[in-house]
């Protein structure tokens, strides 16, 4: 995955100080956008977020990002794992006591025989959708599932944002 420095030219008249100031301010945006009426719980995955920064330097604000979100506003699972996929999406539309109709019994094995994870990003976009949330999935490490839930009216400012930060992003219908 590129990475926001990949496309900044240091020869702009910026300095390293200007840069990570707009990283944050970034980082900010994102996390406003993936806790929809939740102004608390970015405040607290931002310090979270300057934390590890501060600890472990920002060379992958992306990274820190999906680390301090896992479960809360965003999720990272292996591919293969149905069941947890169905489990990080549920988690995170019960902010706003939503619940998916995955069209089967996510706790049946049968279930997570016969459906993979684009049916399952499908599905759970298509029913968010209808209430004005958008499933969102980024590119992550190979085999891995990755993504956020915003309020669909935030689809544009999702993908300025995603751009600035050099995140590759898709609807969660666009998975495949």
């Amino acid at each position: 995955m590129a990475s926001y420095d990949d496309d900044f030219d240091q020869d702009d008249g910026y300095d390293d100080e200007d840069d990570d100031e707009s990283t944050e301010s970034r980082v900010w945006r994102l996390l406003t956008l993936i806790n929809p009426g939740d102004e608390d719980s970015a405040m607290q995955q931002f310090s979270a977020y300057r934390d590890t920064v501060e600890e472990e330097g920002d060379d992958d604000p992306v990274r820190i990002v999906a680390q301090v979100t896992d479960w809360r506003s965003g999720f990272e699972v292996d591919a293969d794992d149905t069941r947890t996929l169905v489990e990080a999406i549920n988690e995170l539309v019960s902010r706003w006591n939503l619940s998916i109709d995955w069209d089967g019994d996510p706790d049946d094995d049968e279930f997570h025989e016969e459906v993979d994870g684009p049916e399952i990003f499908s599905r759970a976009f298509d029913q968010l959708n209808q209430h004005g949330y958008t499933l969102w999935a980024r590119e992550a490490d190979d085999d891995v599932y990755a993504g956020w839930i915003t309020q669909s009216r935030d689809d544009e400012a999702m993908r300025v944002v995603a751009t600035e930060l050099g995140i590759n992003l898709r609807l969660g219908s666009q998975v495949s």
